[in-house]
């Protein structure tokens, strides 16, 4: 499996991020981790990232269910402020509403959506489309 430098999981259920973290850390699949619990924390910290010059996420995990700023939130505001950046986005939710699918294929950054939970097959399968 090819390893990423750095990916960020972006998502308010603590459960799922502890356990995609270990999966992440079983499978050596990426050097560094940023996690956010919702999309305007991620903006943020992201927009800071730029600013200082630090290295941004080659992967972004993405979450469509949160509080504050949800998953279409957070893309809209992506298009608008980072999308000159080359960061690869995977819609990581438990929703499977064809609705939802369909639209996650309007934005250019986004390259795949998958169910949740988070597999080591997911992510091995994630490597294999990116690479």
């Amino acid at each position: 499996m090819n390893k990423f430098n750095m990916a960020c999981i972006i998502d308010d259920d603590p459960a799922f991020t502890f356990l995609t973290k270990e999966i992440m850390e079983m499978t050596d699949f990426c050097t560094d981790l940023l996690v956010y619990k919702n999309g305007q924390e991620a903006i943020s910290g992201l927009t800071e990232i730029i600013k200082s010059g630090e290295i941004l996420p080659d992967l972004i995990l993405l979450d469509l269910n949160m509080p504050i700023m949800n998953g279409w939130e957070f893309l809209d505001e992506f298009a608008d402020t980072l999308n000159e950046r080359d960061i690869t986005i995977f819609i990581v939710t438990s929703s499977v509403n064809p609705t939802d699918y369909e639209k996650a294929n309007n934005y250019q950054n986004v390259t795949d959506y998958i169910a949740k939970p988070v597999t080591e097959e997911s992510l091995l399968e994630i490597t294999k489309r990116i690479s």
